[in-house]
């Protein structure tokens, strides 16, 4: 087991002892953190709530602080309590023995968590293959790679899929732009992508124009329709230069992803769902149900749509386009593909993909994309799908259209499996003007003078994610040469690197996800206050104190058996060592705080508490001048904690996918 703050043990206790002596069933009890620890270690406000049922399942007047003076003569035979005080008019004030909590804390191993039952498929990234990923899809991959750590250190078995849109608007526009715009055959396409050092930036350029070039024609829409048909139905040059195009952007949006160290096992593909008819037996699974019904007037005339749940909202208008499950022109949309897509994760659709190898990814493992096509499947490969729920990281815009696709899920499929599955929505990121300016955006004066600078692909404004990553590494190299110019090149840049990940990723799991972002560089780099490099610095501070020293971790920790239980009481004892014990058991509450962050696929809960703990480890690192420490069993101690803190901020760190590097 990690360092583990003992409060779960405490409430099941609590939960038993309310049961066999009240024969009340209470399925949790609220805790609360006193504001000091002289005041105790965990605070239970439980009689209250104990007094309250006994008095509805007996009519009879209950005295809280009688029911807290009985729960602490019971609670105090709890091994590991140093004593259970009654505060105020009922509270249960906890204290723990700190120098069997301490040294257990200390000498404990680590080991994965019990595994849970079942299979979560989390799938995240997912962007339109048609351009270079920008700074919003950025902070989709790093939410949904995030959430993907914390639920397996929580001891989920998660599969990670990127759904790759292949035969989507968007991939249909820059055919269109290929094949009328610049009037190129699908060879030529495949040349220029040989000679363009970065196809999807080429891409990202010629989307803006094909815009621009519909705006000026209207009528010229009527190309994107026929594309879009060739695509879906895999037919003529229009499917072949798809095909292709789609395959390099998400060859470029692999590489850039690995630079923030995410990767995925499955690369599921749309153009699967329609070639192996995964949408034509959910489309006829949704008619037979009744979750669809075909338009026969209005502006949905000819559409498949999903009505609304509520009847008095079933009218034109709000919406209007997300419940459209097939045009009127007979191409279905994202959310009739993303039904058929979803029973299949959850392995209700009866049908299967064919899996082919990609290449290795930057961690050495193998990813899979699915084919159509019998003979480029791989056998044996591993067994995908068969979810027990599913978690989208999607943005918040498209909440309507995923509450659709939950719904005609769980309209062929009642599982209740569904009903755990969820939308992770997160708002846009958009840039202060500094950001934008030190990124080559021009911006007019009364841009400039916003607080935020919003983005847009279709527009062309934006801010490529491979340009934004380069300029934190760039400013990261320029702190780090200035720092230690002594270490070569080789060894800056690698660091650089690090801290530019750190600085990214930080600052886009800080805010919470309904949250807008505006990125700023300055902010995001800043070796103080809340970053990733702050803590990054926390956490290289803390191993130079073992370097100055001369010796391991384990090498001082095996001096801890030689201080006695009375050594360790004195360490914590009087209002400094409050202050210490403080800093101890904040220190084991990270598992506590990783099962509430899982629970709620919030990371923002880790992110704060990292930060908490950095800033408390510096403040003890300041306090205390722990190598010329004299007293021998004194000095052994606060190595200790030192550690301690050490390796709850590097598992922090590893949580939000952060390595702290050697030097900074």
């Amino acid at each position: 087991m990690f360092p583990s703050f003992p409060s779960q043990s405490v409430k099941q206790y609590l939960i038993d002892l309310i049961r066999d002596r009240f024969d009340i069933a209470l399925t949790d009890i609220a805790s609360e953190s006193p504001p000091r620890t002289s005041l105790g270690d965990l605070a239970f406000p439980v009689a209250f709530e104990l007094a309250k049922r006994l008095k509805a399942a007996t009519g009879e007047k209950h005295n809280p602080r009688q029911l807290a003076s009985t729960l602490a003569s019971a609670l105090e035979q709890l091994p590991g309590l140093a004593r259970v005080e009654v505060a105020g008019a009922g509270y249960l004030n906890v204290f723990f023995d700190r120098a069997a909590l301490f040294r257990e804390w200390i000498c404990t191993a680590g080991s994965p968590p019990a595994a849970k039952p079942g299979k979560l498929i989390v799938e995240h990234t997912s962007i339109n293959p048609n351009k270079a990923a920008h700074i919003g899809h950025v902070r989709n991959a790093v939410l949904g790679d995030t959430v993907v750590r914390m639920l397996r250190a929580a001891g989920e078995t998660v599969e990670v899929h990127n759904y790759i849109d292949n035969t989507g608007v968007q991939v249909a526009d820059v055919v269109v732009g290929f094949l009328y715009l610049e009037g190129r055959t699908p060879d030529v396409i495949k040349a220029i992508a040989e000679s363009e050092s970065r196809f999807d930036y080429y891409c990202w350029d010629l989307y803006a124009r094909v815009g621009a070039w519909y705006e000026a024609d209207k009528s010229r829409l009527d190309l994107r329709a026929r594309t879009l048909h060739e695509i879906e139905a895999d037919e003529g040059a229009a499917a072949e230069a798809g095909e292709f195009i789609a395959g390099r952007i998400v060859q470029a949006h692999l590489a850039t992803m690995a630079r923030l160290d995410i990767s995925y096992e499955l690369l599921a593909r749309e153009s699967e769902i329609l070639h192996l008819h995964f949408w034509a037996h959910a489309f006829e699974r949704l008619k037979q149900t009744g979750a669809i019904v075909y338009e026969t007037e209005g502006r949905n005339r000819g559409c498949w749509v999903m009505p609304s749940e509520d009847a008095s909202r079933n009218v034109e208008g709000e919406h209007d386009a997300d419940k459209i499950i097939v045009r009127s022109n007979g191409t279905v949309t994202y959310t009739g593909k993303d039904i058929a897509y979803h029973l299949w994760k959850l392995g209700k659709l009866g049908l299967d993909f064919h899996y082919r190898p990609l290449a290795p990814d930057h961690r050495g493992n193998q990813v899979w994309v699915t084919t159509s096509r019998a003979d480029q499947a791989v056998d044996p490969h591993p067994s995908f799908g068969n979810g027990t729920a599913f978690l989208n990281v999607i943005d918040v815009g498209q909440s309507y259209p995923q509450a659709n696709v939950k719904r005609g899920v769980m309209a062929i499929d009642h599982d209740e499996r569904v009903a755990r599955s969820a939308h992770l929505a997160y708002e846009k990121v958009t840039l202060t003007p500094e950001a934008a300016a030190e990124l080559g955006v021009e911006l007019s004066d009364a841009d400039a003078q916003r607080r935020q600078i919003g983005m847009s692909g279709r527009k062309g404004l934006g801010v490529k994610a491979d340009d934004l990553i380069d300029r934190l590494e760039q400013n990261a190299l320029a702190e780090v040469a200035s720092r230690h110019p002594d270490l070569n090149g080789d060894v800056r840049k690698g660091i650089a690197q690090q801290i530019a990940r750190a600085a990214l990723r930080y600052f886009l799991l800080k805010f919470t996800r309904t949250s807008i972002i505006a990125f700023d560089f300055r902010e995001a780099l800043s070796f103080e206050g809340e970053t990733g490099p702050y803590l990054q610095y926390s956490v290289v501070r803390a191993r130079n104190i073992f370097r100055k020293l001369g010796r391991t971790p384990d090498q001082v920790l095996a001096d801890l058996s030689d201080c006695s239980a009375e050594q360790i009481e004195a360490f914590f004892a009087d209002e400094a060592g409050d202050d210490l014990w403080a800093l101890a058991s904040f220190a084991a509450r990270l598992d506590e705080t990783l099962a509430a962050a899982a629970a709620n696929f919030e990371p923002t809960q880790v992110v704060k508490y990292a930060f908490q703990l950095a800033k408390q480890f510096n403040l003890f690192y300041h306090n205390h001048h722990i190598l010329s420490e004299a007293d021998a069993a004194r000095k052994t101690l606060l190595l200790a904690m030192a550690d301690l803190v050490r390796r709850q901020l590097e598992r922090s760190l590893a949580l939000l996918g952060i390595e702290a590097p050697e030097r900074m």
